[in-house]
């Protein structure tokens, strides 16, 4: 039985290690029949991920890319394009912001910490979206998909400038659903809930945050890459053909709660 992906060409911007979420997607793609580009920010990097592709079910295409460097965002839509003629999936799941920006107080964020956080985390969609927009308007129905998380619209402990990078990484997404969708591009998010990734790992009372999760959530539970894989396949796929410009809450329902 064919996958809903059968077919499909997907590029995923963002695989750490095996606990990323973007590794989670990259494995509910592949497993649906998506033929799959991952990038890679470093040498170091590359090792991990060549160890994880072996995982794949098929050949996966591999590129470096730097999201704070222009060269490297056209250097990337060059080498994709000498090998896809479309790409009907972009995936964008980087985020970074520094580990002293994260806690104190927000008052004290500085400038360039500022600037670091919202460029990698925020602006990355945009130019990946704009170095990539003709192999992904060949596809005629491609689906550019985010992460983001909670703190972009509530004030979360340790989240401080980061959760400002989501707030206008969302913001982002809906101007660019906006902007592509006669291109025939859909622009949405997925909102996870905290999963032990090597991001989460800077953010101080992590543990703590998913023990209350856990006790909290209306599912009372935690969620799994996984579980966002498999909202990312939702994403991509025929059945939200007619859904852009929204954020979609994997988080077992905790966002819906007040105190």
């Amino acid at each position: 039985m064919a996958g809903l992906l059968e077919g499909r060409r997907a590029l995923v911007v963002g695989v750490a290690n095996k606990r990323s979420m973007a590794w989670g997607i990259a494995r509910a793609l592949a497993r649906e029949g998506a033929d799959l580009a991952l990038t890679y920010q470093t040498e170091r990097f590359k090792e991990n991920l060549d160890e994880l592709v072996t995982e794949l079910p098929r050949p996966v295409l591999e590129f470096p890319l730097d999201v704070t460097v222009d060269g490297s965002l056209d250097a990337l839509a060059d080498a994709l394009s000498r090998e896809w003629d479309r790409l009907d999936v972009l995936v964008h799941s980087v985020a970074h912001a520094r580990s002293d920006e994260l806690a104190g107080r927000f008052v004290n964020t500085s400038r360039d910490g500022w600037g670091l956080a919202l460029d990698v985390s925020a602006y990355s969609l945009v130019g990946l979206a704009r170095v990539m927009l003709p192999l992904l308007k060949a596809s005629g129905s491609a689906s550019i998909m985010a992460l983001t998380y909670l703190g972009s619209e509530r004030v979360l402990p340790n989240y401080n400038v980061m959760g400002v990078a989501k707030a206008a990484l969302e913001s982002a997404m809906r101007y660019l659903a906006a902007d592509l969708g006669a291109d025939g591009i859909r622009v949405n998010a997925i909102s996870a809930g905290p999963v032990k990734t090597l991001a989460a790992s800077g953010v101080k009372g992590f543990s703590s945050m998913l023990h209350e999760i856990e006790q909290r959530a209306p599912l009372r539970r935690n969620i799994t890459t996984e579980d966002v894989g498999n909202a990312a396949v939702f994403l991509a796929s025929d059945w939200a053909r007619n859904i852009t410009g929204q954020v979609l809450f994997v988080d077992a329902g905790y966002h819906v709660m007040g105190i």
